[in-house]
């Protein structure tokens, strides 16, 4: 790498560090999701079969300490961390295991695209750290599903896109 491609780079990334406001936009976005997502998995762990209880328990932990330090970072940033709503709309009904299954591989997606914003959006520690938080929820995703997508984070967008003129452009709301 040439002397001036590494001024340019490091240049770039001094700059998107020091336009915080995105990042403390994509950070408040990834604690909102992670709230969400403890509130979601609040609900697998009532309806999930035995034998994947530990697997739900774990996932829970996990973004119960994600959300933690995302609450941390956003104070970091200069911002005041989003508090969690009382209750989330979930995506459809889960009356049993197979849709306890199925909305922790929902969680995991929506929360893999939210992180994917924060790679776009953070400066180089926030971006390694946000790779590594979308990979996990990836792969959580794949265990839960039994199959992965090529671009974890991406895709879910692509196919959530409404075409122009659509009614029906919205997302859900957990």
């Amino acid at each position: 790498m040439s002397t001036r491609t590494a001024h340019q780079a490091k240049k770039r990334d001094e700059s998107e560090e020091a336009d915080g406001t995105d990042e403390l936009t994509a950070v408040q976005a990834a604690l909102a999701a992670e709230h969400a997502a403890v509130y979601g998995y609040g609900v697998v762990g009532g309806r999930i079969a035995a034998g994947r209880r530990k697997e739900a328990m774990a996932a829970y932990d996990a973004h119960r300490a994600r959300r933690d330090a995302l609450h941390r970072e956003v104070r970091d940033l200069g911002g005041t961390p989003q508090a969690a709503a009382a209750a989330y709309e979930l995506p459809f009904p889960v009356p049993d295991a197979a849709a306890a299954v199925r909305l922790a591989a929902e969680l995991e997606d929506r929360l893999a695209a939210v992180y994917a914003d924060l790679v776009r959006a953070g400066g180089r520690a926030r971006r390694r750290e946000a790779a590594g938080a979308l990979r996990e929820a990836a792969v959580r995703a794949v265990r839960w599903r039994g199959g992965g997508v090529a671009f974890p984070g991406l895709v879910e967008r692509a196919a959530a896109a409404a075409p122009s003129g659509s009614e029906d452009a919205s997302a859900g709301a957990l």
